[in-house]
């Protein structure tokens, strides 16, 4: 797994500036005010501090944007970069300054001068998060991620109010190198071995292969990978961090590469289906931060692992397939392959764990992102106070998500003459009708969330704390709803 910058909390001692190397740090007000460790500075500098925040650059900054100072007298540093932020900036403004220091930086040390930082653990995390780089392919080595050092009055506070979301890093880490594999690396058997790894952690990891998803009657998760070489599988992943108690379960999405089956995709952008199992990363990524930092709740991570391939045994359009809850549904297009996939582990969660609330995250529609586009995942619920809780902790951590609608009106577009449902509703409200089709199997007692991540999992241009490609969305989100309403209080 690709590591995150190491972050060390070392105490303040501005003697020693002089020596530094790489690049130092240091936060301003927007009124140009320096607070103590950045007069400090600005003395070793010959006063080139004070000079630049007195620059029109420096006053056309919006806050989280940095200065940089290159080659200053009197330093060591090649750079000293000047991060605008008043002392308690909101923690989106936090982060974005990390981030825009971990692009300045590139691979060089960094020195963080915390000063009276209210934010400080938000601004080391953007830093961390943005300094990804997925370089595994690459002939190349890829340079490791430098150290980042902070320097406070209060080193052993801070490296303890940091360790929470150090973990949440090093899930997203997981989740972004799990989407960004090609599928020739990234089969089905490689994720679940993958997934296997976090037994470290003191999660119970259990591999169902195909004659024990056919004993269980997954009908519909089989017939869409039936057409590939690779051979379909559910990963459990149980963390009991919270004892006996009904766990929350999430479910992943994990098809491995999306060619469409026999509705076969454009050849423009296919390559981008190597993303498809981006739910399932998620899910891998959350468990990876809930046991990295022992959250005291119990979750459980199911994840169906299939590949979409197009072949003479493949599932055609027209077939009636037979799902785990006993529901039969006609394919219409072999390209909505994802519900069929996630409606039998949401069955066999519900049958196995009897779960407190259940969410599922998938990859899911295209319908989703000309809704939405890349800002915000579709939040489909048939609970309030469930959903109202997701869509805070997704604000509190600054992930997009926005609720969508359900109803009755929707779920008679899946209406089919020859069996229980079609698997799609026709183009109108596709995002919709996909959910409709996923709470046909949800157990009328089971609070659940259905999050379509199409156009967050994976965007081209990068995002604030991303490079281009895998984002890790949700896993923040997750945990954080794990925290405020799964976790127990001492």
């Amino acid at each position: 797994m690709t590591a995150p910058a190491s972050v060390s909390f070392v105490q303040t001692d501005l003697t020693a500036l002089a020596e530094v190397e790489g690049v130092i740090a240091c936060f301003v007000a927007a009124d140009g005010s320096l607070g103590a460790d950045a007069r400090r500075l600005n003395r070793v500098a010959k006063g080139a501090l004070k000079r630049a925040v007195a620059s029109p650059a420096f006053d056309g900054l919006d806050a989280g944007e940095v200065l940089e100072l290159g080659f200053p007298a009197g330093l060591s540093a090649s750079t000293v970069a000047l991060v605008k932020l008043d002392r308690r900036p909101s923690m989106m403004k936090a982060m974005a300054g990390g981030a825009a220091l971990a692009k300045l930086r590139g691979s060089r040390p960094l020195l963080v001068l915390a000063g009276t930082m209210r934010r400080l653990g938000d601004v080391v995390l953007g830093a961390a998060l943005r300094g990804y780089e997925f370089g595994d392919h690459k002939s190349k080595e890829a340079t490791p991620a430098a150290d980042i050092t902070v320097m406070t009055k209060a080193p052993d506070e801070a490296e303890a109010a940091f360790a929470a979301a150090r973990a949440q890093a090093e899930g997203v880490f997981l989740t972004r190198d799990l989407v960004n594999e090609p599928s020739n690396v990234l089969t089905t058997t490689e994720f679940a071995e993958r997934l296997q790894g976090l037994s470290d952690l003191g999660v119970k990891v259990e591999v169902l292969e195909e004659a024990d998803l056919e004993k269980l009657g997954m009908r519909t998760l089989l017939a869409v990978g039936q057409g590939s070489e690779s051979p379909s599988k559910v990963v459990v992943m149980e963390w009991r961090g919270g004892g006996d108690e009904a766990p929350l379960a999430l479910i992943g999405k994990g098809v491995v590469f999306d060619t469409g089956g026999i509705s076969l995709k454009p050849a423009a952008g296919m390559e981008d289906m190597t993303m498809d199992m981006g739910g399932a990363g998620t899910v891998a990524g959350a468990m990876h931060t809930l046991a990295r930092r022992k959250a005291k709740a119990s979750v459980v991570g199911l994840v169906g692992l299939v590949e979409n391939m197009p072949d003479g045994r493949a599932q055609r359009p027209g077939d009636v397939v037979k799902s785990m809850k006993g529901d039969t549904v006609e394919v219409i297009n072999t390209d909505a392959e994802g519900r069929l996939v996630l409606c039998d582990v949401m069955w066999y969660a519900q049958d196995r764990f009897e779960p407190a609330a259940m969410i599922d995250l998938a990859t899911l529609t295209g319908a989703i992102v000309i809704g939405l586009g890349h800002e915000n995942a579709g939040v489909f619920s048939n609970d309030d106070a469930l959903c109202d809780a997701f869509l805070k902790a997704a604000k509190d951590t600054g992930e997009g998500a926005w609720r969508m609608p359900l109803g009755e009106g929707y779920d008679k577009m899946l209406k089919s003459r020859v069996a229980d449902m079609k698997n799609i509703g026709g183009r109108p409200a596709g995002s919709i009708t996909a959910a409709q089709f996923l709470q046909r199997f949800v157990k009328d007692e089971t609070p659940w969330i259905h999050l379509d991540i199409a156009g967050v999992a994976s965007v081209s241009n990068g995002t604030a704390l991303a490079p281009a490609g895998a984002t890790g969305w949700g896993v923040r989100a997750l945990d954080q709803l794990v925290r405020a309403r799964f976790e127990a209080t001492d």
